[in-house]
This record gives C-alpha cells, structure tokens and sequence, in this order.
C-alpha cells in the first residue's frame, strides 16, 4: 500500500453529517505518531485548501469556514485519522485528501481522495 486508505464520503443532505477516515499505510504506521494529519479538499475550478490538521501533540487548527463544524482527531493506536464533518453546506462539496507529513524529514503522503457531495 503506497497511500493513505481513505474512506466515509459521499452525499448528504445540507445540514447532514459525515466522518472521513483515514488509515496510514504501512510504510509509516511504525512513526505514525511522528507525523503531523491534515485534510485537504479540491472543488472543481478552486485551488486545493488545507481544512484541518492535527500534529503528533494533538494540536488541531482549521479553516475559517469550517471552524465549529468540523473536527479532526487522530487514534495513535490504530494509526487513523478522522474529519467529523457537522452542519455540511453545498460549499463543503469537494473532493477530500487525507495527507500525512513527517515531523522530522517533511516527506508526505497523500490519499487517493474522496468525494463529498452535498445537496440543498
């Protein structure tokens, strides 16, 4: 496995809910807890955004947009990270990366992506 396994999108309802998941693969699940999380998301015709992220001390900053909506959190156990997604709105529909950067060397990991799709 070469990427971050990514799953949870999908399509909801404006106002619904939806948690991301991602589990680190298994070149890095050895210095998981070493490497700092972050979402990212892309909707066609924006320039990719980083939405969250989450250092190995646990630490979570966010986006404007999404501050009191969204939540990020990591399990250091089971090596996963996760992006609850509260009160979606159309402007939340994107495409979602997972991405895993390393404290020390800088090196990342990305995810294939996953598509969230709201409606009105």
């Amino acid at each position: 496995q070469l990427r971050l396994v990514e799953s949870g999108g999908g399509s909801v309802q404006a106002g619904g809910s939806l948690r991301l998941t991602c589990a680190a693969p298994r070149t890095i699940t050895s210095v998981f807890n070493m490497y700092t999380m972050n979402w990212y998301r892309q909707a066609p015709g924006k320039q990719r955004e980083l939405v969250a992220s989450i250092s190995s001390s646990r630490s979570s900053t966010y986006t404007d947009s999404v501050k009191g909506r969204f939540t990020i959190s990591r399990d250091n156990s089971n090596k996963k990270v996760y992006l609850q997604m509260n009160s979606l709105k159309p402007e939340d529909a994107a495409v979602y990366y997972c991405n895993a950067r390393s404290d020390s060397s800088g090196d990342a990991v990305w995810g294939q992506g996953t598509q969230v799709t709201v409606s009105s």
